[in-house]
């Protein structure tokens, strides 16, 4: 069980500051006991709203006129008996009663993440939908909101356990195998291995990797990098997307001298767009550094938008991407009036060209993010932990030693399971529950 679990914990769980409502959250084997310190005389039904006048105990002072939720434990979030005391969302009223909870034996404030992980250790959710619960919560995107949703309910989970499972039943087999070996009628050569079972395993999980990182996108965001010469617009152009002063205009070449993001929804998708320093022959040291962080940014960028200037077709620079076909703008139309190119003409000055630009744009990250019902890797974690199985599915089918093969497999069986925690999970616990609010 959980260090601490014998004590009862509390903590807010909606946003501080002023606001209509406000929500305690208290936790563990004394949560009831809680209600004595604010005068309430009788436990209210589980799962009705009961309202209620909370009273200090010591002076009978009115604290707050509130409602009261009892979830009685196991089925509960946490698996345990939590109180929920629904108050009116000003801080006085927050501050006193936590004061009042802070001085009933046994309580104290909830680490970060803490109601979520006495969940996990009381086998309510596992790991993974543990991930997607805080996903959940950070979601800023539809894309993002429905995949971890889908994360919370399961999906992945569900997934992985399946995988684990055949692998463990053939793990069984295998050492039942070996239990007999001394028998005289059992063969050496027979492991036992069911070849095409494992081989259509192993097809799967590599077929689960190669996935283009859709998870890992739109969890993450679609990372846009704009590269161009100096003073073609490019700053005025991430400012015309973001619909405000993010980056700092000159007529002065070289002004941008480092990276420049921007956070954009475009068409659900999460999108995270990179101004840069201007591609030229430079002397200046500083300047070179951000040309050199520029061409990383075209590197690292799933979609690179390479900016010219309307006119002068021969200044576009080609740098090297991973991103697929560069997505070519030809800036400052509004000043030339010569033989249209190709690409997407703009004037970031004007707005001209903006829209067709946003809708391409959009069409792109959709592409790369592609919703479809089948789970995916959302995490760099999973995918390590997956890598890992399919490597040692490999050496399984493979492997000709019925010892060895078992050894191999049950590997494979303990990868999976760190993933979903169902085995050594104590150096995961941290990483995975630090990025929880203290109420959650």
């Amino acid at each position: 069980m959980l260090d601490g679990s014998k004590e009862t914990i509390y903590a807010l769980s909606t946003p501080a500051g002023r606001g209509g409502v406000a929500v305690i959250r208290v936790s563990g084997p004394a949560a009831v006991d809680c209600l004595t310190a604010f005068q309430v005389t009788s436990l209210p039904k589980p799962r009705v709203a009961t309202r209620t006048v909370l009273r200090r105990k010591k002076d009978g002072v009115p604290v707050d006129d509130a409602l009261i939720l009892f979830f009685p434990g196991p089925n509960s979030f946490t698996g345990e008996d939590i109180i929920e005391l629904h108050l009116h969302g000003g801080p006085a009223i927050i501050d006193a009663v936590q004061d009042i909870l802070s001085a009933c034996k046994g309580f104290r404030l909830a680490q970060p993440g803490e109601f979520t992980r006495r969940a996990f250790w009381n086998g309510k959710i596992d790991l993974v939908e543990a991930e997607g619960l805080v996903d959940l919560i950070e979601a800023e995107t539809e894309a993002q909101r429905v995949q971890a949703l889908r994360q919370l309910k399961g999906s992945l989970s569900a997934l992985y356990e399946g995988w684990q499972k055949r692998l463990a039943d053939q793990l069984a087999l295998i050492e039942l195998g070996l239990d007999f070996s001394d028998e005289g009628d059992v063969d050496e050569e027979d492991t036992g291995l069911d070849r095409d079972s494992m081989t259509g395993i192993l097809h799967e999980m590599q077929a689960h990797l190669d996935d283009g990182r859709r998870g890992e996108i739109v969890r993450n965001g679609v990372r846009v990098a704009i590269i161009g010469a100096p003073n073609v617009g490019k700053s005025s152009l991430l400012n015309a997307l973001a619909r405000r002063e993010a980056a700092i205009v000159s007529d002065i070449a070289g002004t941008t001298r480092d990276r420049v993001d921007i956070h954009l929804n475009l068409g659900g998708q999460a999108v995270i767009v990179t101004d840069t320093a201007g591609l030229r022959a430079s002397e200046d040291v500083i300047e070179q550094e951000g040309i050199r962080r520029s061409l990383a940014a075209a590197a690292e960028a799933d979609i690179v938008l390479v900016m010219g200037e309307y006119g002068e077709p021969d200044a576009l620079p080609t740098p090297e991407t991973h991103g697929g076909d560069p997505l070519v703008v030809w800036n400052k139309m509004d000043l030339s009036t010569g033989e249209r190119p190709a690409g997407i003409c703009i004037s970031a000055k004007t707005g001209e060209g903006i829209p067709e630009l946003e809708q391409e744009l959009t069409t792109r990250v959709r592409s790369l993010a592609l919703q479809s019902e089948a789970p995916v890797l959302t995490r760099a974690r999973h995918r390590e932990a997956i890598t890992e199985a399919t490597v040692r599915l490999e050496e399984v089918l493979q492997e000709k030693d019925s010892v060895l093969l078992a050894e191999h497999l049950r590997a494979a069986v303990a990868v999976l399971g760190r993933i979903i925690g169902k085995v050594d999970v104590e150096d995961l616990l941290d990483r995975i529950f630090r990025d929880f609010c203290i109420g959650k």
